[in-house]
């Protein structure tokens, strides 16, 4: 082996092991970025994949809005629960958040503005794309979390500022979600609220793990009135 290749091999390696998520293309479907008036950056669950999340949107009737739907390496963004310390996700977190914020910013670079931009996700890919929008606020088009929380073991506690202007968030989750606790849902609805977002909590009586049609209704809601924001601008 040439020193050129090997070197080659630890470079890759070494981006593997500190950025996992790193040069993964995301599932691109909808209409095309360069004429979409809205996009949905769509994140998946632990286990899930890109491909598993469009339905969502189709059922939620986004067909003229540009599609992102980024990939996890080996289908999950991070190895602990949500719930561990934060750096117990490390570096697997920070890269996963690079992933969601270079689907957002492809959107912004085509002229898609963020206010025009809904971050949605299920399960694992809730919990990021509530982290995201936490660690980066601005007035977003919106943010729906199904099954989700805030990451990190003192998440419930944290201040998020008040940059968020009014962006829609929804949460939503099951009473018998074994995976992330109603507490944790509410009190990640406090802090957005807190923040300046305009909140629906949603908890379903006896639900586990899942997503319920009332939850596909609520991010149609959400696509409407960002469409709607459209169609006043270009009226």
């Amino acid at each position: 082996m040439t020193s050129a290749m090997n070197s080659a091999i630890q470079s890759t390696t070494r981006t593997m092991l500190n950025d996992p998520h790193a040069g993964i293309s995301p599932l691109l479907a909808g209409a095309p970025l360069s004429s979409a008036t809205y996009a949905l950056v769509l994140v998946h669950g632990r286990g899930g994949s890109a491909e598993s999340m469009v339905p969502l949107a189709k059922s939620a009737g986004a067909i003229d809005g540009a599609i992102i739907a980024p990939r996890a390496a080996d289908g999950s963004w991070y190895p602990d629960r949500f719930l561990a310390p934060v750096e117990r996700n490390e570096p697997w977190l920070t890269s996963a958040l690079a992933s969601v914020d270079c689907a957002a910013r492809s959107a912004v670079a085509a002229g898609v503005p963020l206010e025009r931009i809904i971050i949605a996700g299920f399960s694992q890919g809730a919990c990021l794309s509530l982290e995201y929008v936490a660690r980066n606020p601005a007035r977003y088009g919106g943010v729906a979390a199904l099954a989700g929380a805030l990451i990190g073991s003192d998440a419930g506690a944290r201040a998020l500022g008040t940059a968020l202007a009014g962006t829609p968030v929804l949460l939503a989750c099951g009473d018998q979600d074994a995976h992330i606790p109603e507490a944790r849902v509410r009190s990640a609805g406090a802090a957005f609220l807190a923040a300046g977002a305009s909140v629906d909590v949603r908890i379903y009586e006896g639900l586990g793990h899942t997503i319920l049609e009332d939850q596909v209704d609520a991010l149609r809601a959400m696509i409407d009135a960002v469409r709607g924001s459209v169609a006043a601008v270009q009226g």
